[in-house]
């Protein structure tokens, strides 16, 4: 065997090398776009405004317009949760939020109260840390097919792992901070309970605008 025969094995592992730790420019854009968007629905509210049936509509109790609609302000993160796990898929969904939480723990002010490694003593921290096995639960389920049955699944699965993780994790800092029932109820009640239907509605939406995005961004990546 001459030696430029010898050295082509050695030139192919290295060339091989080379292409598996390379990460492409515009995986790290995207996943830097998705990382501003979490960031950005971390801090926008939305006012959701519509009909409802009143509850004094039998009571003869004079009622007025307004009476007949209710509005619903959310701060749409676990949508947005979904709509990037959706549009990236599992692995750089995930890359995504994981790099998030990073962020914001090494006191980056990007979550609702600010950032830094004491965050994880907050009660609402729980939240944050379940968007991790929900993006990845939910990713498994798009992976699959990523059809209109499997999105109300992958929306379902992820909405209700981020509020029982977040739920139970709230829990565990009440306990230790000596929080009294009365802040435990009115945590639930503002965290989760009503907002679990907003946040699976308006999940659904977006992974309907992810289905899209989904194939821009399998073009894009090749």
């Amino acid at each position: 065997m001459t030696e430029q025969e010898a050295m082509v094995p050695r030139i192919t592992r290295i060339s091989k090398e080379n292409k598996r730790i390379k990460i492409p420019i515009l995986n790290l854009l995207l996943v830097f776009f998705c990382i501003f968007l979490l960031i950005c629905a971390t801090f926008i509210q939305l006012d959701i405004t519509h009909p409802i049936i009143p509850s004094g509509l039998f009571s003869g109790k004079h009622l007025v317009k307004a009476d007949f609609f209710y509005t619903y302000s959310i701060i749409p993160q676990v949508p947005a949760v979904l709509f990037i796990v959706g549009l990236m898929g599992r692995k750089m969904g995930l890359t995504s939020i994981i790099l998030y939480i990073l962020a914001g723990l090494c006191a980056i002010p990007i979550f609702a109260l600010g950032g830094g490694i004491s965050y994880i003593t907050e009660p609402g921290f729980g939240y944050i840390l379940a968007y991790v096995p929900a993006a990845y639960f939910a990713g498994s389920i798009l992976k699959e097919d990523f059809s209109f049955i499997n999105i109300l699944k992958a929306g379902l699965v992820g909405v209700l792992i981020i509020h029982f993780v977040g739920i139970f994790y709230m829990l565990i800092v009440s306990i230790f901070k000596h929080h009294s029932w009365e802040y435990i109820k009115g945590w639930i009640l503002a965290q989760s309970m009503l907002k679990i239907a907003y946040d699976y509605i308006l999940s659904i939406l977006l992974l309907v605008i992810a289905r899209f995005g989904n194939k821009f961004v399998k073009y894009l990546l090749g």
